[in-house]
């Protein structure tokens, strides 16, 4: 389940003057939720999020409703890396909000020491609010009887820990997620044979081209442009192209709007635009 699709600073985003933002600054309306995944297993009754996000309190109540889950928190929570918008949903766990027991939270080693070590997260672990847990990469990890999962790392700026992308495996079907990583060019995996490995793939969208940024040095904060990726998938074929769904979008890029030439673009190339409230079959 799609539960949100902005990137880390959300849409609107804070003090925002441009069009893009400013009509929903001044109504107090949300445009869109930071990224996320929910993942539910019916037969083990369970529920699972990827990411915690400042929007998880109607995430993880939307997810909880989804999985008519009376206790409301997900089983286990799995994070990509550490910038703000992936794992700082994790402070409403702590004693000033729901004081949750032994959330599970599954990542790779350096997000995982990352939070051990570091205040005000390591509160959450003193006080068993949540359940820190390493993961190997390229190793399969069995969630449920059901669901398997594996992790995989990719270049991403990596101040504080490493970033992760998560391939989730049901019974039938199987989902590939990248919201954030630097180029594809930067990745020893070849994303395109990637993609004809998995059913649906949920990857980083966040800049339509570099037109969007033109108050901030785009070197800083590199991501695939969009454009980059069309271009990028453009040998796959058209069964391929449609397991794509763009996802992350920064409050400036133009797929926001599904009547604009960028959102028209991508769907016409044979590609899909994620939104919040999708829900797919593994």
């Amino acid at each position: 389940m799609v539960l949100g699709t902005a990137q880390d600073a959300g849409y609107p985003q804070i003090a925002c003057q441009k069009s893009c933002c400013k009509e929903l600054n001044a109504h107090q309306e949300k445009g869109g939720k930071v990224v996320s995944l929910g993942l539910i297993d019916r037969l083990a009754d369970m529920s699972f999020i990827f990411e915690a996000t400042p929007d998880c309190i109607a995430q993880t109540a939307a997810l909880a409703q989804r999985a008519d889950d009376a206790d409301q928190l997900p089983d286990a929570i799995f994070i990509t890396h550490a910038h703000i918008g992936h794992y700082t949903g994790l402070m409403f766990l702590g004693k000033e909000a729901v004081d949750a027991q032994g959330v599970r939270l599954y990542s790779l080693p350096r997000f995982i020491q990352f939070i051990q070590k570091n205040g005000p997260w390591n509160q959450l672990v003193d006080r068993n609010n949540i359940q820190p847990l390493s993961l190997n990469v390229d190793t399969m990890f069995k969630l449920t009887e059901h669901i398997e999962i594996k992790l995989m790392e990719v270049p991403h700026r990596d101040e504080y820990s490493e970033t992760a992308a998560y391939i989730i495996h049901g019974p039938n079907k199987s989902a590939l997620f990248i919201p954030d990583i630097d180029k594809w060019s930067k990745w020893e995996v070849d994303i395109n044979s990637l993609i004809e490995t998995v059913d649906y793939a949920f990857l980083d969208a966040t800049f339509y081209d570099a037109v969007e940024i033109n108050n901030r040095n785009i070197s800083e904060i590199p991501h695939p442009f969009i454009i980059e990726s069309l271009e990028k998938f453009d040998t796959i074929n058209d069964q391929e192209k449609a397991k794509v769904y763009f996802i992350h979008f920064n409050h400036t890029n133009p797929v926001w709007d599904q009547n604009s030439a960028a959102f028209k673009n991508v769907i016409a190339k044979g590609f899909n635009i994620a939104k919040e409230g999708m829900v797919f079959g593994l």
